[in-house]
């Protein structure tokens, strides 16, 4: 008699929370390697605009607040659409873009808005392929 065995893998599917602080440490990482490399993230919004320096906690709270929008869309849509891991994946990479539009229109050094696209950059795409493998459809 021959005796067959089956090999199971499982795949952990990750939380949306491990998504979005993944997200946010990545961008923070960013921001501690620019802070250690010298960089002067300070940028003003404006003429006549006070000049603001990009501290930690601006870098958390902005990657916690786009991750956290992008987790609530996703959960959002897979309550109402049949296609929600699609349709949010494509708005994601929309918002991702659009999100690029913040530090490149600051009035900033090309090596601050460099490290600003960058944690943007991380942070979408730490958010996108991490709430891309949660689970629901």
């Amino acid at each position: 008699m021959t005796e067959t065995t089956y090999q199971t893998t499982r795949v952990s599917a990750l939380t949306p929370m491990a998504a979005v602080l993944g997200a946010t440490a990545a961008a923070v990482a960013i921001w501690v390697v620019a802070t250690l490399a010298g960089a002067d993230l300070t940028v003003s919004f404006g003429p006549g605009q006070p000049i603001q320096k990009v501290t930690v906690v601006n870098v958390v709270v902005a990657a916690l607040v786009g991750s956290l929008a992008g987790w609530g869309l996703l959960a959002l849509l897979r309550r109402f659409a049949a296609n929600a891991r699609g349709i949010w994946t494509v708005i994601a990479i929309i918002f991702a873009l659009l999100s690029l539009g913040g530090p490149l229109s600051t009035i900033s050094s090309a090596g601050t808005k460099a490290w600003l696209v960058a944690m943007h950059l991380a942070v979408a795409t730490v958010t996108i392929v991490g709430l891309r493998r949660t689970r629901g459809r």
